[in-house]
């Protein structure tokens, strides 16, 4: 699950994964000043239990690790519900254009070299996090679009089940005006006025009008008729 207690000036969590202690403090004072809820793992092992507990907005691996290496815990995070989508950045001195592509093929969407600059890393790790929240926005809209589209349609096989059963009850025209003033949530004193007839002939046809649909109260009735009316 996403962090959702997130102090309101965060700029959003990130998962500092290094051996090196001098690493880990600089990076962790650094990504503090900028805003960020830093979390820390040693190593690769330790990164993958993080997330079973949280979902980072990004991910700062080291690629040289005692154990799991940082491209081996790279493809476990990828193969990871909860990191599947979290971006993760790559920090090594492995600087040969092999090295650089193992990471991104292991799942990694950048790459920088140690000795660290910081300002680097912020500011690709800064377009990282905003491109994740951008997508995951745009997925969160789409699934919202087809949950409502899903509601729509089940909506409308209600509309026309109801209209069919309707046409089938074969109601005659005076029980359908009848039928259709009580969806509109008329009184048998208001249904009477309205068609100029007594409470006691609405009644009657309200009890033939429930007999033929099937239906034993005022309220089914009327949920029917008002199904029927949407389609």
């Amino acid at each position: 699950m996403m962090n959702n207690n997130l102090p309101e000036s965060s700029q959003g969590t990130v998962l500092v994964v290094d051996d090196a202690l001098d690493t880990l403090r600089m990076l962790c004072d650094a990504l503090a000043d900028e805003g960020y809820v830093v979390l820390v793992a040693r190593d690769g092992e330790e990164a993958l239990k993080r997330l079973e507990r949280t979902q980072p907005d990004a991910i700062l691996l080291d690629g040289v690790m005692p154990g799991l290496s940082g491209f081996e815990t790279c493809q476990r995070i990828k193969a990871h519900p909860q990191g599947d989508v979290v971006p993760v950045i790559f920090m090594t001195g492995l600087s040969q254009t092999a090295d650089i592509v193992a990471g991104f093929e292991a799942g990694g969407v950048d790459y920088v070299v140690k000795p660290l600059r910081i300002e680097e890393v912020l500011a690709r790790l800064n377009t990282h996090v905003r491109n994740a929240r951008a997508a995951r926005e745009a997925r969160a809209a789409v699934q919202r679009a087809s949950e409502a589209s899903s509601a729509l349609s089940a909506l409308s096989n209600v509309a026309a089940a109801s209209a069919e059963r309707l046409s089938h009850a074969a109601l005659t025209p005076r029980e359908t005006e009848v039928l259709t003033w009580l969806a509109r949530g008329k009184t048998n004193r208001d249904i009477a006025d309205i068609l100029g007839m007594s409470p006691r002939t609405v009644n009657k046809h309200l009890e033939h009008i429930f007999e033929k649909l099937g239906v034993e109260t005022r309220a089914a009735a009327a949920a029917l008729a008002s199904h029927a009316i949407q389609v």
